[in-house]
């Protein structure tokens, strides 16, 4: 098995830059698709037995969701690029058809998990997205938290974004979800997505490690990655996501797996959880946020 897919290795024959699903993983969840569209340009695809939510990466759109209860359409501001704005989104339940389309253009999201019940299309505004400061001095980063358990309703599916600080570690200390320990830990399938800043055309990069905690597949990996790049996180610690000096780093995380209870229940590697009892005694990277959620409207 392959975990890291470096840009244009994620993809099927089909209209998709980035294509994972549960079969091509090899897993029984979690999905990812990214779709550029062409000013003026559109996708239909059925949801069949996944729910997913709409994110805009750069660009907005317009949604139409189709089903059994009736045809809603939603209107996407979007942003300019992943790393200039919180953006608002929209949820497509199972068993639906949706369109995406797009006057200007753009880059699209499409975050997905298999899922048993059917919820509600709907839309959310960027105001209602929180924003999370994780972390200190060079473990600093930012968590959009658009579809975080606890945050936005769903079945299944988790999913957040991360923006790292050029020269910052993230996704530190090394963690763990993939044992069912009631209360402690879920098991949650991961789908890691890579965009960076450039500096002066010069393409920016970054590092992401998993090692074998011992179940699972085993999964291994230090990998080098750069924009558009995958990495798949079936088991096993994972972190750091390094951004190199000069560059930040942002990743779209997608999570989903069959615990009954949708959480984000987490395990520390032991030789690196300490590093959490220093965060108090240092300053928040003082580059953060890089932005923040825009006001809700009174």
């Amino acid at each position: 098995m392959t975990y890291h897919l470096p840009a244009g290795k994620a993809a099927a024959d089909g209209p998709y830059a980035v294509d994972v699903t549960p079969e091509s993983a090899g897993w029984g969840y979690s999905s990812l698709r990214v779709v550029n569209l062409p000013p003026g340009g559109g996708h239909t695809f059925d949801s069949g037995g996944s729910e997913w939510i709409v994110l805009p990466l750069s660009g907005g759109c317009t949604v139409g969701v189709a089903d059994d209860s009736g045809d809603g359409t939603f209107e996407l501001t979007g942003r300019d690029s992943v790393f200039d704005g919180v953006t608002d989104f929209a949820y497509v339940p199972r068993d639906a058809r949706t369109t995406v389309t797009s006057a200007g253009g753009g880059r699209f999201a499409l975050t997905g998990a298999r899922c048993t019940r059917r919820l509600p299309a709907r839309y959310v505004p960027a105001s209602s997205v929180p924003v999370e400061l994780r972390g200190t001095g060079n473990c600093s980063r930012q968590v959009n938290n658009f579809g975080a358990a606890g945050v936005f309703e769903c079945d299944r599916l988790i999913a957040v974004e991360v923006l790292t600080p050029g020269g910052n570690w993230s996704s530190f200390p090394p963690h763990k979800h993939d044992e069912h320990r009631p209360g402690e830990e879920s098991v949650l399938e991961e789908i890691y997505y890579f965009e960076f800043t450039d500096h002066d055309g010069t393409p920016g990069l970054g590092y992401q490690r998993v090692s074998p905690s011992g179940r699972g597949q085993g999964t291994d990996v230090l990998a080098e990655v750069r924009n558009g790049d995958v990495v798949l996180i079936p088991d096993g610690w994972h972190g750091p996501s390094m951004a190199v000096p000069g560059h930040h780093m942002y990743y779209l995380n997608v999570m989903a797996g069959p615990e009954p209870e949708r959480a984000w229940l987490i395990s520390d590697h032991p030789d690196h959880a300490w590093i959490r009892d220093t965060w108090p005694d240092q300053p928040v990277d003082l580059r953060l946020p890089l932005y923040t959620a825009p006001e809700r409207s009174a």
